[in-house]
């Protein structure tokens, strides 16, 4: 269910590198959460960094939409970026099996597995 890769770059470069990636594949970066600072700031004694990057691709989000409003709630795709161990990671859950836990429809799953392509990809350039 998940797609993690490790990476020898540094937290900061694997967070500029995923956003190139993004835009490079044709989503684009609605939001970053910076999950570490925030807890930090929440006087949270949390070690590691954590970035949340809320992606999207304005077509697909509206062909799932489209067959399902409902899916908002799965929207938009997120792709992390966080330490762990000392070690930087990258990776998301994949959308063609989330989808495909809250919907059986065959257009949906053709999105998924294009999204899900997409965004491994970007993941991977990343690394």
């Amino acid at each position: 269910m998940y797609y993690i890769v490790e990476t020898d770059k540094s937290f900061g470069q694997a967070s500029a590198d995923l956003e190139s990636a993004v835009k490079h594949n044709g989503f684009g970066v609605l939001h970053v959460h910076d999950l570490g600072v925030t807890l930090r700031s929440k006087g949270i004694d949390f070690g590691n960094e954590c970035k949340i990057f809320e992606v999207c691709n304005p077509g697909q989000a509206a062909k799932v939409l489209s067959t399902d409003m409902r899916l908002n709630m799965a929207l938009p795709c997120r792709i992390s970026v966080f330490t762990e161990q000392g070690k930087t990671k990258i990776g998301l859950i994949k959308p063609m099996q989330m989808l495909s836990a809250l919907s059986q429809d065959a257009a949906l799953i053709d999105v998924a597995r294009e999204v899900e392509k997409l965004t491994i990809q970007m993941v991977d350039e990343a690394r």
